[in-house]
């Protein structure tokens, strides 16, 4: 069971970190999240990611004001700096991430 200090600790201890927001119930969750989690791995090597499932996760949803579902949050160098719900696309996703990654990384 994950809880609101291990993600906060794996997101300061991690340089790229992606929050994938989620429920069982979710048909469009289930349908992007293979594609975005595939074309993460593809494009960025330093990624860690971490699925919440907000029907169990209620708190940390509410810790990270997810309203809507999906939600991903990326986080680079300890910050927040991308938030996506509901209408996202994956190449939309990976970029608005890749030039901040790349700078970050080099």
């Amino acid at each position: 069971m994950q809880t609101i200090q291990t993600i906060e600790q794996t997101i300061q201890e991690n340089l790229a970190v992606m929050l994938y927001f989620s429920a069982p119930t979710c048909n469009v969750c289930h349908a992007l999240k293979p594609k975005l989690l595939e074309a993460i791995d593809r494009n960025f090597k330093e990624f860690t990611i971490v699925t919440v499932d907000i029907s169990v996760e209620q708190e940390i949803a509410a810790h990270f004001s997810v309203f809507a579902i999906p939600t991903v949050l990326v986080f680079l160098d300890g910050r927040e700096f991308l938030r996506k719900s509901r209408h996202m696309s994956v190449d939309e996703v990976i970029r608005e991430i890749r030039r901040p990654y790349e700078i970050m990384i080099s």
